[in-house]
């Protein structure tokens, strides 16, 4: 390596940051760094899940059993002490419900981890030079491997439940890529509005238990209320997981609004949150 080169890679004006200076950052060298830095926020994953102790086998049976255990309660609840009404089979909607669960819960666990990633980053953006997104899709990436084992005992439930296979269960994960770009998205937002209001990470809990049930979680989609189709329709979680369950348990191919609605709350959710977390990140430092 040359003087030249020495001098060019160590230039101060490479690395002058401009805490007052608001706004969006040249997109183009952004997402290119974004790119070259890929192997940093996959790094950070791995940290994460070695010091959840994910990696271990009684950490990822908890993973298992948490959501597990929560649809067990909530069919005790809404199945055997309401009656039995329904006219859907007991297994099938068990299976809707493990299948919805597992799903909800790593949505809510990407975009929650996501929210606290920037504030609980705070000495590594002090002293480390990067793009910050890379912090809340570094979370969204944690939760995805969290999930993963999750996949596993949904097919085990699926065959105990006697519920059939069908091709278009193959479509499944196309929903879930939705849901994941969705979930980032969030992420993003709630990660900015985190460093302005510290108090955001311990309303979301509450955020999200309201969520649960407004989705087609418990519930199966077509079971909305006519009354409340309108409003409920509006939810973003509707189509993303109605859709994921739709061919998840009974391999039905969904309509194509829950294409159309999916896809559409995940992009607008990833690019509104990708620019406004772009356009506050000058300030995180300086606010933290």
């Amino acid at each position: 390596m040359n003087a030249t080169s020495v001098d060019e890679e160590f230039n101060p004006s490479v690395h002058v940051y401009e805490p007052h200076k608001v706004g969006l950052p040249k997109l183009r060298p952004y997402f290119k760094a974004l790119w070259q830095r890929r192997e940093f926020a996959a790094e950070m994953s791995r940290t994460n899940i070695r010091a959840a102790n994910t990696n271990t086998f009684f950490g990822q049976v908890w993973l298992v059993l948490n959501p597990l255990l929560l649809a067990a309660v909530y069919y005790l609840l809404v199945d055997i002490i309401a009656g039995g009404s329904s006219k859907i089979d007991a297994g099938e909607r068990f299976a809707h419900m493990c299948g919805g669960l597992f799903a909800f819960y790593y949505f809510s666990g990407a975009m929650t981890a996501g929210a606290a990633s920037v504030v609980g980053g705070g000495k590594l953006l002090m002293n480390q030079s990067f793009p910050r997104m890379l912090l809340p899709l570094s979370a969204v990436r944690t939760a995805f491997f969290r999930f993963l084992p999750t996949l596993g005992v949904y097919l085990v439930i699926h065959l105990a439940m006697r519920q059939p296979f069908h091709w278009a269960m193959l479509l499944a994960p196309v929903f879930l890529i939705m849901l994941t770009v969705f979930a980032a998205g969030m992420g993003m937002i709630f990660a900015a509005l985190q460093v302005y209001f510290r108090d955001t990470t311990s309303f979301l809990p509450y955020f999200v238990r309201i969520w649960l049930y407004l989705s087609p979680v418990l519930w199966f989609a077509e079971q909305a209320p006519e009354k409340f189709k309108g409003f409920i329709q509006y939810n973003p979680l509707y189509p993303l997981i109605g859709g994921w369950a739709d061919l998840l348990v009974r391999g039905d191919i969904p309509k194509w609004q829950m294409w159309a609605g999916g896809g559409f709350w995940a992009i607008v959710a990833f690019v509104v949150g990708s620019l406004f977390f772009m356009s506050r990140e000058r300030e995180f430092v300086v606010r933290l």
